[in-house]
This record gives C-alpha cells, structure tokens and sequence, in this order.
C-alpha cells in the first residue's frame, strides 16, 4: 500500500492527462465544468485550487481572469501545470493543502475542491479542518465547490473493476474493494515497451464519505449549500459563506 503522494508520482501523475482524454480535452471539460457553476471573478478575482493536479481548472480559472493558486501534492503534476500556465497567473504550490491561506494577499472569491480530492484525504477530521479553513479563508459571499465520487454504497462482485481508458500503447484499470471506512483502490496499468507489455501495479485508500456526511459538515460549518449531480456523474456540492 502506498500513500496517495506516492501513488500518484510513481504512476497516476505522469499519465494523468491521458486518463483524462488529452490535455486539451481535459481543459474543455473543466471550462464547461466552470460555466456550469458560474465561475466569473469579480471582487479581486482570486481563486484556490485544491488538489490542482495538472491543471484541468486552474488553467480555464486563469484563462477567464482568475488569479489561481493552485495547491497539490504532487510535485509530478504540478510541473506539468507550470508547464501548460506559461504566462497565466498561476501560483503552483507543493504541499499540504491546509497550508493555501499562507499564499494569499486576498481573500478568494471562489475555492474549488474538485474530482476526487476530498477522498484522498487522511480522515474525516482532516476534512473537517479544511472546511473550516476554507472558510474562513472566504470574504462574505464566497463559494467552496467540492466534487467527489459517491463511495457509500459498495460495488460487488465483476463490478470492481472499472476499466478507465486503453490504446495501442496502453490499458487502465483499476479494481475496488470495501472496509467500512475506506475504499482501497488498486490501479493496473500496462504499458507497450517494443513488442513487450509490462505491468505496474499500485494501490492506495480513499475515504468513503457520505453525501449526507458531507452536505450537514458544511451547514455545520456556516454554508449554505446546494447539491447535484455534474456532467461526469460526479456529486457536486456548491457551498456559499452565508
């Protein structure tokens, strides 16, 4: 078992936006992600990104003229952010992401916490503390949107695998199994190398949080709170500091 940092350096991290369809693709899908929410910035026009991954809404966030700090912990894919950021204000941070209020000057308007980010964290305490950071964090008004996979109802039997995406050169899977608290996640990559396949494996845990857990956490917290369902099927929570 590795941690999510290393899972995501050693394999996720440098075929992340091929999983994704593309680099491009995935930038279309996380403009039509923000058209989705409304995502204009006025009022100082700064946004966090949490969990920024390569970039997939903080480059659509910069391009619209958002100031974006972007915080992950893979070093792996935030060098490909800075890469694709070029000129865009984007700051890129490595590191934990309680730590985004030190790389402010402003207060965001908007805070995203999108894909799965939320269940890569440690604990249902740590999230509880990012909530509460996060909100304090936003001037009056501002927005936290959180997406994440429903994991509360467990998948069985041939429905464990998921097959995530293939070509002539690779094939991604990844297999789930259920604890009572957590979802351990085993990804399968096989790579073309000449005429030879070769095979990595890795796995890591993800939280199970509760679309209820997480929706009275955020009232609790003093949000009001919406909820639906995205184009990707993914839960999506948008949060404003009441």
């Amino acid at each position: 078992m590795t941690s999510v940092q290393q899972h995501y350096d050693q394999l996720l991290g440098p075929i992340y936006a091929w999983m994704a369809g593309g680099i491009e693709a995935a930038f279309e899908r996380g403009t039509a992600e923000l058209d989705a929410i409304g995502a204009h910035p006025s009022n100082g026009g700064v946004a966090v990104d949490l969990g920024a991954g390569f970039g997939m809404h903080a480059i659509p966030l910069a391009r619209r003229g958002f100031d974006v700090v972007a915080i992950d912990s893979s070093a792996v894919m935030l060098d490909e952010l800075s890469r694709q950021a070029a000129e865009l204000p984007v700051q890129a941070i490595c590191g934990d992401l309680l730590s985004f209020p030190r790389h402010l000057s402003l207060k965001p308007e908007l805070v995203l916490c999108m894909g799965d980010t939320l269940v890569h964290l440690p604990d249902e305490e740590y999230v509880a503390r990012l909530v509460a950071t996060v909100r304090e964090s936003l001037g009056d008004g501002g927005r936290v949107v959180i997406t994440l996979r429903d994991y509360s109802a467990p998948l069985s039997g041939e429905q464990r695998f998921i097959p995530v995406r293939s070509d002539e050169n690779r094939i991604f899977v990844c297999f789930l199994e259920y604890s009572a608290s957590r979802v351990t996640v085993t990804d399968i990559l096989h790579e073309r190398e000449g005429s030879q396949w070769k095979m990595s494996v890795s796995s890591y845990d993800k939280l199970r949080i509760t679309p209820e857990w997480l929706d009275a956490l955020l009232r609790r917290s003093g949000f009001a709170v919406t909820r639906d369902v995205n184009a990707s099927g993914m839960l999506r929570f948008v949060a404003r500091r009441a």
